[in-house]
């Protein structure tokens, strides 16, 4: 049930699929940097190796399709922001680390070379500004389909526009963060097809399999806030809000 405080409607587990969110979000940026893997074997002549934060990052737009799917347009923008500002924040930290002297039986053992080859991505900037606009564009397109498709589908089909949604957000995504990613020199060009054709292969793969979940969870979570969102005449534009209305729910 979806308890009120004045026209603001106080969710059960929004907060919960936010946090899990950014926790996705921060963790693969890190991972991306720090390794890039290798399955040992390649597909239509292409080598199957992608970074480390392809495992995790997937999940994100999973999420990414429950907040549109459960609680609207205006509810993902809100998340997508603070995932935005999460990962300007950690890039801060880690740039703040990188030009900060390092303690002598620190350097001796690690250094900042060390920490430079594993982290530099994300104290340089390098992955930080692939993955911020990477996962902004990206995001942003995943949840504009998705909430435009609901709509024309009047609900239906979920499975549609779960993969139909991601199949654009994650090339977008896919191509801006490798992209800048190689721009910037965190990965060289000669691994750019390689890392664009596997992280979208993996990422969609994994938006797939993990559909029955996808429907699992919807169902739950509009059962348990006691909303299913329609975004009826809402804008769609990432800066601005607007108004929409649902189905059985309350104004968010």
């Amino acid at each position: 049930m979806t308890s009120k405080t004045g026209n603001v409607p106080r969710f059960l587990y929004l907060d919960q699929v936010m946090a899990f969110f950014v926790a996705i979000l921060l963790i693969s940026n890190v991972a991306s940097s720090a390794k890039i893997l290798d399955l040992g074997f390649s597909l239509f002549g292409i080598p199957l190796a992608f970074d480390g934060g392809t495992l995790l990052f997937p999940l994100s737009y999973v999420f990414g399709d429950l907040l549109t799917e459960v609680y609207g347009f205006q509810a993902s923008r809100r998340v997508i922001w603070t995932g935005f500002a999460t990962l300007a924040l950690a890039w801060g930290v880690f740039f703040l680390l990188r030009i900060l002297p390092g303690e002598a039986t620190w350097e001796s053992y690690a250094g900042s070379a060390a920490f430079d080859a594993i982290l530099g991505g994300m104290s340089t900037g390098g992955i930080a500004l692939a993955s911020i606009l990477g996962y902004w564009m990206g995001e942003f397109s995943n949840a504009a389909v998705l909430s435009r498709m609901k709509v024309l589908m009047q609900g239906r089909m979920l499975w549609v526009r779960t993969i139909g949604s991601t199949l654009l957000g994650e090339l977008v995504d896919s191509v801006v963060f490798v992209l800048i990613a190689s721009l910037t020199g965190v990965f060289g060009w000669e691994l750019f097809a390689t890392l664009v054709f596997t992280n979208y292969l993996f990422k969609c793969t994994v938006e797939v399999l993990m559909t029955p979940l996808t429907y699992l969870a919807a169902h739950k979570l509009k059962r348990a806030e006691g909303v299913d969102t329609y975004d009826v005449g809402v804008t769609l534009n990432p800066f601005t809000t607007g108004w929409f209305k649902k189905k059985g729910g309350a104004a968010l």
